[in-house]
């Protein structure tokens, strides 16, 4: 989950009425779509934004709402309880929520196709593996998955995890580095915390997750409720994820409009820091194999991160018959595609 200073933007859902749209050939009715993202506007959403600030959800015959959540927890909350068509969030969140009771909820579209958050420290802390954590304080946001992935991160690296405190330091993870409050940090992100620290002439020490025996999975992703997939629901998801796809594409040349459209949505945010953070973040923006769409999502990869959160305990139902994702509505795919 972000981790970064919390700047959201408190919306409440309003229903969107349908928008009539002037055309030489008379009005065109565009059909209401709402997302609901998983934190404050920022560069994981930069393809969603450069979608609308290019007018590709409309050519799609979408009237696209963009909503920050009141808070983080509340984005699979919503869309359950009906009051947004999508809602970004992130794997692991998705097989909790289900393990949780929400086995309605399927992840339809990877966004970021690797995982974003880290081990982190500053060159003072003298931390360069994992192994250097023995006898160390590591900080983290106070989340079960967190928790789980330093104890496999540890015995990964053949640490005694007695050696090793963990201290809830909440969303506060950069200012525990500076502070020095604690060593380490599990949970700041590679693509955001990462460059800034790096801008700032910090020179942060970086550890990926999938390099320390965490398995890999897809950080963010898009959330949808099976029921609405119907025949209507069905199209508009389809155009949905054409156009979002096509956003992510125009990040290659064309990251600038992105930026524009995020700060107009997230007063304040560092403009640099945005740019940067998408020039980072492109390669995972999209699938290792180039045969797949935006989007693509490895059931493999998947089945493997699902049997790692059942071994350390964070599900606890059975296995649920339905699939947590379909690649289905992505472009260029269908039924068996």
């Amino acid at each position: 989950m972000r981790v970064a200073l919390l700047i959201l933007a408190v919306l409440a859902l309003a229903a969107c009425g349908e928008k009539q749209e002037p055309t030489g050939a008379g009005s065109v009715r565009r059909e209401p779509f709402t997302v609901v993202l998983d934190y404050f506007p920022n560069a994981d959403h930069a393809g969603i934004y450069a979608a609308q600030a290019n007018g590709l959800y409309a050519k799609a015959g979408l009237d696209v709402k963009i909503e920050p959540p009141p808070d983080p927890a509340a984005p699979l909350k919503l869309l359950r309880a009906g009051r947004a068509d999508v809602a970004i969030s992130y794997e692991p969140e998705l097989l909790l929520a289900r393990d949780a009771g929400a086995e309605n909820l399927v992840s339809v579209a990877a966004i970021v196709q690797a995982p974003l958050t880290t081990l982190m420290a500053l060159p003072s802390a003298r931390v360069h593996s994992a192994k250097d954590l023995a006898g160390k304080r590591v900080g983290t946001a106070g989340i079960g998955y967190q928790h789980a992935y330093l104890q496999t991160i540890l015995a990964h690296a053949g640490v005694d995890p007695g050696s090793v405190k963990e201290t809830n330091v909440g969303f506060n993870l950069v200012p525990a580095m500076l502070s020095k409050r604690a060593a380490a940090t599990l949970g700041a992100f590679w693509n955001y915390e990462g460059v800034d620290l790096a801008r700032r002439h910090k020179r942060p020490v970086i550890l990926r997750m999938e390099t320390l025996g965490v398995p890999t999975y897809d950080e963010l992703i898009v959330v949808a409720r099976r029921e609405s997939l119907d025949t209507a629901g069905a199209s508009r998801l389809r155009r949905f994820l054409s156009a979002t796809a096509a956003g992510y594409r125009s990040l290659r040349t064309d990251p600038g409009t992105a930026v524009d459209a995020l700060a107009e949505a997230s007063h304040g945010i560092d403009k640099g820091l945005q740019e940067a953070s998408i020039a980072a973040t492109l390669p995972v923006f999209f699938p290792r194999d180039k045969a797949n769409p935006w989007g693509w999502q490895d059931f493999t990869a998947w089945w493997r991160y699902e049997r790692w959160m059942r071994a350390n305990r964070l599900l606890t139902r059975p296995p649920l018959e339905a699939s947590p994702l379909t690649n289905e509505f992505l472009p260029g795919e269908g039924l068996g595609g």
